[in-house]
């Protein structure tokens, strides 16, 4: 156990040191500064901007930001569509997939618009190479750089000093240099250290084979490296196979699982820096990820302690959950054996507490108290690091909420680095903050609780209801992560509802993703274009400061009861019922 922790500690140590070290280099590339790609990819961006007839020293106000957001969404919604759709005349087929139902089509689309990548589909078994190159990766690229470009929109409404220019900057120029300076280059190094690894970049057909028993059947190949990489990096977390980073060629080697999560957390953690320098204080970037590093840490010890200790079914079963030679001992059910526990526990706390949602172990097969970590990680809606880009700015928006409670309790005007903190700022934070967390707890109560939605959950009691809850909470966060009972299937029933159940799920589904997703990115916008047209406050001794380790428990506080209040409920009727009990499910 205690190589477990090295391991663990090991990583988050590699992380922290990278943090300045990137964080410095997204804040050049959003403030327009020369890099050292700059050389290399400037006349190609200036070649896109051309090809756009975009004029990027015009800088847009919320408004028009969120409206080109919008617009670039749809285009990219139908464009995803069309090749789902048309998957029987695509070039890179060679095992002849069809085009599947509209249903799944329109939930995997709003899937991987929303960057949630959630798939009721197993890739390897239903989508053409061209789909998953032209239409699922690329769109990978888009939903990471969107999530971006949004807290660079809002960091920029913190920061500005100008009087009588209400502009956020330009979401093309963001967009543009988000994919080429900070995406793409990444990317393409990822994919390349992880064929070193072995995972397969291949466009052949598929693998035929016999068995030493006479069975035949095949491996699936593809090209997997190439979207892995932005699959992890984009914290998207749609994987090429059905089982995800479970699968040797998606992740075949201690160092291809170290490398993957290292990509998952990179830029969330590295935002963080980004702030700090494009606000002019690093202790402010430093003072939000030592919240969201507490909050994570915490994650990682209980599901990590908890797997190793073994369900109450185990041990009353006599099942051996000590560590032996060639084991870490544990709950093994549901893992890989080259993983172990650490590097399960630790991926489980890292896909959840960011909204990739690529896992390498089955929720399924968590302990009840385990699986409590992801759920607990969903409830904080994406404060914990979250997606690229979403993560920092939901945790702007509860930074803003707790200024306005320590304001309150000290009887001072809230200000936050000399913005003062208002009625109209705080209604739209609470739209923000709440929205998530509504959206999932309707969409479970609607699959939960109505005939319609009842013949999408699949199993019985708590386990029933974690799965189904879990499901839409996943969701609602674009985290795309499920137990892996809830597929919106159900065993055949008297009324054959097992259709509409499917149905019922991939819609609803669907809707909650793209809810979740533009109604916060639209509030955030406009907490930027509010905060951008005030002027500076000057800082005087009923200041409160925003750096300390005060404000840092104070924020944390919020962000543990706000989430604590909101699916406490929830969380006893599933995971901590089940962890209580002696049920095998």
């Amino acid at each position: 156990m205690a190589q477990g922790w090295l391991q663990i500690a090991f990583f988050c140590a590699v992380l922290v040191a990278c943090v300045p070290l990137m964080g410095g280099y997204m804040a050049r590339v959003f403030r327009n500064e020369a890099v050292l790609l700059t050389r290399v990819l400037g006349p190609v961006e200036r070649g896109i901007y051309r090809l756009l007839r975009v004029d990027v020293t015009h800088e847009q106000d919320w408004k028009a930001y969120g409206t080109s957001l919008l617009t670039v969404s749809l285009l990219f919604w139908i464009a995803l569509y069309a090749i789902l759709r048309t998957q029987t005349i695509h070039p890179f087929n060679p095992q002849g997939f069809h085009s599947g139902t509209w249903d799944v089509s329109f939930n995997t689309v709003s899937s991987f618009l929303t960057n949630t990548n959630w798939q009721y589909y197993g890739g390897e078994t239903t989508m053409t190479y061209f789909s998953q190159m032209a239409g699922l990766a690329v769109q990978n690229f888009i939903s990471a750089a969107v999530g971006i470009v949004v807290v660079v929109a809002l960091i920029r409404g913190i920061v500005a000093r100008r009087d009588g220019n209400h502009g956020l900057g330009n979401f093309w120029q963001d967009l543009t240099r988000t994919i080429l300076y900070v995406l793409l280059p990444i990317s393409i190094v990822g994919a390349v250290l992880l064929m070193s690894q072995g995972v397969i970049q291949s466009f052949t057909h598929y693998l035929g084979f016999t068995s030493l028993n006479g069975t035949s059947g095949s491996l699936a190949l593809g090209p997997v490296a190439s979207q892995e990489a932005i699959k992890e990096l984009g914290t998207n977390g749609g994987g090429f196979f059905n089982v995800n980073s479970a699968m040797p060629f998606e992740n075949p080697t201690g160092l291809s699982n170290f490398i993957e999560l290292f990509l998952i957390l990179l830029i969330p953690t590295s935002l963080t820096y980004t702030f700090g320098r494009m606000v002019g204080s690093r202790r402010q970037g430093w003072a939000i990820f030592t919240v969201m590093s507490a909050l994570f840490v915490a994650g990682v010890a209980v599901v990590y302690l908890a797997e190793q200790h073994g369900t109450p079914a185990q041990h009353l079963a006599g099942v051996n959950t000590a560590h032996i030679a060639g084991s870490t001992g544990g709950n093994m059910e549901g893992k890989e054996q080259r993983f172990g526990i650490a590097n399960s526990g630790l991926w489980t706390a890292v896909t959840t507490v960011t909204s990739c949602g690529a896992v390498n172990a089955a929720f399924e097969s968590l302990t009840g108290i385990g699986g409590l970590v992801p759920f607990a990680n969903l409830s904080a809606s994406e404060t914990i690091f979250g997606g690229v880009g979403t993560g920092l700015y939901s945790m702007l928006l509860f930074v803003i909420l707790a200024v306005f409670i320590g304001g309150l309790m000290v009887g001072r005007t809230p200000e936050y680095l000399g913005k003062k903190i208002e009625a109209r700022e705080i209604k739209l934070v609470s739209i923000g903050v709440l929205f998530t967390p509504i959206a999932a707890l309707i969409a479970a109560a609607l699959a939960t609780g109505t005939k319609y939605g009842r013949p999408s959950v699949f199993a019985e009691g708590p386990q029933g209801f974690s799965e189904s809850m879990y499901a839409y909470l996943s969701q609602a966060n674009n985290n795309g992560s499920a137990w892996a009972g809830y597929t919106g299937y159900y065993q055949p029933n008297p009324g054959n509802l097992g259709a509409h159940g499917i149905t019922f799920a991939d819609l609803l589904g669907g809707l909650t993703m793209m809810t979740a997703r533009y109604v916060p990115i639209l509030v955030v916008l406009a907490v930027a274009g509010s905060l951008v047209r005030k002027k500076v406050a000057p800082v005087g001794l009923g200041t409160m400061r925003t750096d300390t380790p005060t404000f840092v428990v104070l924020l944390g506080g919020v962000i543990v009861l706000v989430g604590a209040l909101t699916f406490f409920p929830a969380l006893l009727l599933g995971p901590i019922v089940q962890g209580l009990t002696n049920q095998v499910f």
